[in-house]
């Protein structure tokens, strides 16, 4: 009897060790895609990717009850169409009131090292508290704002689902961080050329445009280098001769970084004009024009801000390039469309 329920034991632990080894790989999560080249993503232990979690950040990203009086939401500033920038200089919060900056894009937002323009916030949880309390954006509390998600049965189903608890400010900001990690943009004509080997997919003026991006003569790449084209170094780059926003002054209380502000990704440049901190150029052909005059004689200004010199051919091939920067692909993702 001993011996058949060993034999029995034997054959069972065979058949699962089978159906292991014979079970079809993990499919890529159709929410969490990660480009050809593009590091892992890491997510803060308690609150690693679920689709409920990710659903629930969603929700809550286009949900105007995010804000006091219930008129805007996150996607209001952070537009899908336009890589989750915004189209207006200044963004307009709750009762019209006018933001200080430009709305940066999110794209790639999940490897950034800090948020805000002067890197004052060192996770995406601890941003998304930012615009919630800020006047000029929603104007609101985020205890409050949990409080409203527990009298919404949807909202309290699909918290339980993601996190076992009821809307609470935990909730709220780890699921919206959850959403945002997932806006990776990748898939470009750069990274087709570049990345997947695919030599048509840049043009010959792209192509130069790139080579002259990458050289000792524009030194853009100085800045705007590696795959999301930023260093997230803090700099000037001689916008004024004066400034009326302090940048990293603002927090770190230094007249060393009077002015600086986080250099952006270039990753669907073409998109999310308006340009610079302020939103103050409109074009990438004025943004050429200004690095190519080298700038204002702002004391904090850059040492690689110059005069670049550049032909009308340089400039046409360079913003060429930079529009080969576009994913048409994630600008048209469904699954970030509400």
């Amino acid at each position: 009897m001993k011996q058949w329920i060993f034999i029995l034991l034997l054959s069972i632990t065979f058949l699962q060790a089978c159906k292991k080894d014979t079970e079809p790989p993990e499919v890529e999560n159709p929410l969490l895609y990660i480009p050809p080249g593009f590091p892992p993503l890491n997510f803060e232990i308690g609150n690693e990717f679920t689709p409920q979690r990710w659903e629930l950040g969603k929700k809550l990203f286009f949900d105007p009850i995010m804000s006091r009086d219930s008129t805007i939401s996150c996607s209001s500033c952070h537009l899908p169409e336009f890589a989750f920038s915004d189209i207006k200089a200044v963004s307009e919060g709750v009762g019209g009131a006018l933001g200080t900056r430009n709305s940066p894009s999110l794209a790639n937002i999940a490897y950034h090292p800090y948020f805000t323009r002067e890197g004052a916030v060192g996770t995406m949880e601890g941003q998304i508290l930012i615009p919630i309390q800020e006047h000029n954006e929603f104007d609101h509390n985020i205890v409050l704002i949990a409080q409203k998600l527990q009298q919404n049965e949807d909202y309290v189903q699909m918290s339980r689902s993601a996190y076992n608890r009821m809307p609470d400010p935990f909730v709220i900001t780890r699921s919206i961080s959850t959403f945002e990690r997932s806006m990776i943009s990748g898939e470009s004509p750069y990274d087709k050329y570049q990345v997947q080997n695919i030599n048509n997919a840049l043009t010959d003026s792209q192509i130069r445009g790139m080579t002259l991006f990458f050289s000792n003569q524009t030194n853009c790449s100085s800045c705007h280098g590696g795959f999301n084209f930023t260093n997230y170094a803090f700099q000037n780059n001689g916008l004024y001769d004066t400034y009326n926003d302090i940048g990293r002054m603002r927090f770190t209380n230094n007249m060393a970084d009077n002015a600086l502000f986080k250099v952006p990704s270039l990753r669907n440049v073409e998109v999310t004009a308006p340009y610079m901190h302020d939103g103050s150029i409109n074009t990438l052909e004025a943004v050429i024009e200004h690095y190519n005059s080298g700038g204002s004689s702002f004391f904090n200004k850059s040492e690689l801000i110059q005069p670049l010199n550049l032909t009308n051919g340089q400039k046409t091939d360079l913003i060429n390039f930079l529009k080969s920067l576009t994913d048409e692909e994630f600008l048209n993702e469904e699954k970030f469309r509400e």
